[in-house]
């Protein structure tokens, strides 16, 4: 009964989001004007602040964030509608059915042993579908999360190094190469190794289980953290940063790194 009550509650809240969209797109002038083009930029920047929320481990902000990316989901649909391409139920069921078909361990009679199996099944269900192995990995990430992407799709066809040693390996013998493009003085191949360097890299944290981006954010925001801080002391001292030398910032950087972890 209880689950009962808790469905009812998720469906009213659903059909209210539903008709408030309808009222929007009728009723006010920004709404109107929405297309697909114009909402792509603004949902990409809202999937990012998820994205932050997720990192900071702020519970309040990920549900009003979630909220934003389901106005844009439901916005979306809506203007499919309106263009007779699909809707909101279409988009669903069409959802729900993609996901039973690549669940038969729970849809169907397939046995699985663990999530690896499970995924490894997606992966061959896709294939069966006459999709790439790597169809999933869209054009427009940022590239370091797409070569993290593509690593774990190829790795799901057998395509993978036994080990991290073995992978280490080639992140020296790239860095090899990219030393050598940069004493000969080739700019197009530096770029070239320096981006197989990178990948290689990518491919190393993956094997010893870091997210490569989650890792690079989070020394992002102690970066702009420390520099903050070293601005805020040297000003307090009635310095600028531009009137400093580097040995002067370095010596405040040293103090703020010992604070700032």
């Amino acid at each position: 009964m209880a689950v009962t009550k808790n469905l009812e509650a998720k469906l009213k809240a659903f059909e209210r989001i539903l008709t408030m969209m309808d009222t929007l797109r009728a009723e006010c002038p920004w709404d109107r004007k929405q297309t697909f083009e114009s909402l792509r930029h603004l949902t990409i920047e809202e999937t990012y602040e998820l994205g932050d929320a997720i990192l900071e481990g702020d519970r309040k902000e990920i549900k009003e964030e979630l909220g934003d990316i389901l106005l844009h989901m439901v916005f979306y649909a809506k203007i499919g509608e309106e263009e007779e391409a699909f809707d909101i139920s279409s988009v669903i069921h069409e959802l729900c059915d993609k996901m039973e078909r690549r669940h038969p361990h729970i849809y169907g009679d397939v046995e699985v042993a663990d999530d690896e199996e499970v995924k490894r099944n997606w992966e061959a269900l896709k294939l069966k579908e006459g999709k790439s192995t790597l169809s999933g990995v869209p054009k427009s990430l940022p590239a370091l999360v797409k070569a993290f992407r593509i690593q774990e799709k190829a790795k799901k066809v057998g395509f993978e190094w036994e080990t991290k040693e073995q992978v280490w390996e080639k992140v020296e013998e790239e860095m090899g190469e990219f030393q050598e493009a940069i004493a000969e003085k080739s700019q197009a191949e530096v770029e070239e190794e320096f981006g197989d360097l990178l990948f290689s890299l990518i491919n190393y944290a993956r094997f010893i289980k870091v997210d490569p981006e989650t890792a690079l954010e989070r020394t992002n925001k102690k970066f702009i953290a420390r520099f903050q801080e070293m601005e805020r002391l040297a000003k307090a001292d009635g310095k600028q940063l531009l009137d400093m030398s580097l040995e002067e910032m370095d010596a405040i950087w040293n103090q703020v790194k010992v604070d700032i972890h």
